[in-house]
């Protein structure tokens, strides 16, 4: 039991990163009807930039926190420049080329200018952890799941309950509309934009003590990110959290009881079930079409 609790509670921290990735990806979905494939190079560039400013520059910790979360929101409104804005009017299928395009080509460019050596990072705290029982609790996992937990409620709240939110769900539904009623429909899209690469760069943070810092992190994230996604349902708050957990879950459990070589075999089996036998996702619901 005290393996299992402890497999539990990393999952969960893993999940957790997941999870808020995948919240990018419902917020684009969800204020401006776009699939951004590049956010899990959000997560990598904040994860560079964190490196950067603490390992290189010997800045202080949280400073390079906030300046690398600062600048990320900054590099969303020109993600969105280059990837949305030139294509808005041509459907959904050539911002999602587009996205996959500059995630393509961001990954080499942090290639060529950083080069492939990894990186390591400080954690967020000096104390390595605690026990707490039968269970280790390691203080970067407790740390990801607690600043999860705070922006998955930080996001229901400005969805829900606040003027902003409704005016990024009308945009999103219908921007013709939205213009007309006065939402100023251009700022909500860059808006969107500059607070996903912000999320990004918050998982990439994050997850930097606990990985090595490498452009392969990027595409990893990305896709289980997503995979978390269509689990929980498409475009669902709920889901994408629960989706992320689960698949966390999932995989640390897989790979100990299992087979450590097919760790993220198991995350992406567990989406080929779902899209088999409940294609909808967890949250998602069943659409009716008439021919």
């Amino acid at each position: 039991m005290g393996i299992f609790l402890q497999l539990l509670f990393t999952g969960l921290g893993i999940g957790a990163i997941y999870a808020l990735v995948a919240l990018g990806f419902v917020l684009l979905i969800r204020a401006a009807s776009v699939v951004n494939f590049g956010q899990g190079e959000f997560a990598m560039l904040g994860a560079y930039l964190l490196v950067i400013f603490f390992n290189l520059l010997t800045l202080p910790y949280w400073l390079s926190i906030i300046l690398a979360i600062v600048l990320m929101a900054g590099f969303g409104v020109v993600f969105a420049g280059a990837t949305y804005w030139p294509l808005r009017n041509r459907g959904g299928l050539p911002v999602i080329i587009s996205t996959i395009g500059a995630s393509i080509f961001l990954e080499n460019m942090v290639l060529v200018l950083y080069g492939p050596n990894s990186e390591q990072i400080d954690g967020l705290w000096e104390t390595p952890g605690w026990d707490v029982g039968p269970v280790y609790v390691d203080s970067q996992y407790l740390s990801i799941i607690v600043v999860a937990a705070l922006l998955v409620l930080l996001q229901y709240f400005i969805f829900e309950k606040t003027l902003l939110g409704k005016k990024l769900q009308a945009t999103s539904q219908d921007k013709e509309m939205a213009s007309l009623l006065g939402i100023p429909v251009a700022f909500m899209i860059l808006l969107t934009f500059a607070y996903s690469s912000a999320l990004g760069a918050v998982a990439g943070i994050l997850v930097a003590p606990i990985l090595f810092v490498s452009t392969g992190m990027a595409a990893t994230i990305a896709l289980k990110a997503f995979a978390a996604n269509i689990v929980g349902g498409y475009g669902s708050i709920p889901g994408a959290i629960l989706g992320g957990l689960s698949l966390g879950v999932v995989e640390t459990m897989g790979a100990a009881y299992i087979s450590v070589p097919y760790k993220d075999a198991f995350a992406f089996l567990m989406l080929l079930t779902f899209l088999m036998v409940r294609p909808q996702g967890l949250f998602g619901e069943r659409i009716a079409e008439k021919a």
